[in-house]
């Protein structure tokens, strides 16, 4: 059965925060079937593909066979969400692996954009690679190797154009425990449509370094989390007419009777919270709890307060400081609906966020 996570789009208030994220499910939280056996990215994730023979893997909360924290290849939390993707970006006889996402629009010439994504150096790695490469084209890449995307593959491709980027950071990345942020910027020529991720250098010229594993021969496998793509230059504060006590409240930050646990859907809107928050560091956020008015009044507070200190600590964890943060519980005293059936108890069972600007 296909599942699908709606992920509501953010009021113009939110959005005007930073630009808007160009890639398709960045997170890869909308997927058509629960991962159950390796190599099925390209059958799995909406939106997403595989533009070569090799056989990316997904990840999902939802799976006890290609699960997260915990898979084949090591142990690691999704950095926003329930999902990631994995791939070998090094690996013998050159073998290579993809992911590839239709962007929402056509980039425009001459623009400047910004392009990011968190990686992880999968356990089960016994090397770590410093070179990330990057693939801009018209139309979407269908290459018929097991092998790397190098220049002259894709200059083979028919009726199609591209542009090739390659993110390099400073340092080797070894870290097994913690996410790492890349991110380049470039400037587009005006015919991009497609995102491709992976390592297009063979593995001759890969800059590369071995790891404290003593098993060989493995190669470099990196999970990878929320990819963004934003045209530079776009970021302002909020609107000036935007009221001090205006609260915005979305469509699936809402709670189960009685509890106070994030929803997955919760999570999904969550990251995108959590973006604009990593991307703008003098952005502060309060975030309101609410109840029912099942239950006494002193329950109730302590209950809306805990479901707001929940989402407090899902961004704190996902590395926004807490002194940026503030939430408090207000129990069942504002309710937006009137509390008649479960239908309308539900509705007031919500998070509201208060977004300023320093």
């Amino acid at each position: 059965m296909r599942v699908v996570l709606n992920v509501l789009l953010f009021s113009v208030v939110v959005q005007m925060l930073c630009g808007q994220n160009l890639v398709k499910n960045p997170s890869f939280e909308d997927f058509e079937h629960c991962p159950n056996n390796l190599g099925t990215f390209n059958e799995d994730v909406t939106h997403w593909s595989t533009p070569t023979k090799g056989t990316t893997d997904y990840f999902n909360t939802c799976s006890k066979v290609m699960g997260a924290p915990e898979n084949f290849n090591g142990v690691q939390q999704p950095k926003y969400g329930n999902a990631y993707a994995g791939l070998y970006f090094y690996a013998p006889a050159d073998y290579r692996e993809y992911i590839q996402a239709p962007l929402k629009r056509m980039l425009k010439q001459g623009e400047t954009y910004s392009l990011s994504f968190y990686i992880s150096l999968a356990e089960g790695s016994d090397f770590a690679v410093k070179d990330f490469g990057v693939v801009m084209s018209y139309k979407p890449l269908e290459v018929e190797t097991r092998k790397e995307l190098s220049r002259g593959r894709l200059y083979r491709t028919k009726r199609n154009q591209f542009q090739t980027i390659e993110v390099n950071h400073p340092k080797f990345h070894e870290d097994k425990t913690d996410w790492l942020k890349v991110e380049v910027s470039f400037k587009a020529r005006g015919f991009e449509n497609y995102l491709t991720l992976g390592n297009l250098r063979d593995n001759s010229s890969t800059r590369k370094v071995q790891t404290k594993r003593k098993e060989t021969k493995k190669g470099a496998y990196y999970y990878i989390d929320m990819v963004s793509l934003i045209r530079k230059g776009k970021s302002i504060p909020l609107r000036s007419d935007v009221k001090k006590d205006s609260l915005i409240t979305f469509k699936n930050i809402h709670f189960d009777f009685d509890r106070f646990k994030l929803t997955p859907l919760a999570k999904v809107e969550l990251s995108e919270i959590l973006e604009r928050m990593v991307n703008n560091s003098k952005l502060q956020i309060e975030i309101h709890g609410h109840t029912d008015n099942l239950g006494s009044e002193a329950y109730n507070k302590k209950l809306s307060t805990r479901r707001a200190k929940a989402i407090a600590a899902y961004l704190i964890e996902s590395g926004v400081a807490q002194k940026r943060i503030s939430w408090f519980g207000h129990g069942s005293t504002k309710p937006v609906s009137e509390n008649l059936d479960e239908v309308s108890r539900a509705k007031n069972r919500r998070a509201e966020f208060l977004f300023k600007q320093e």
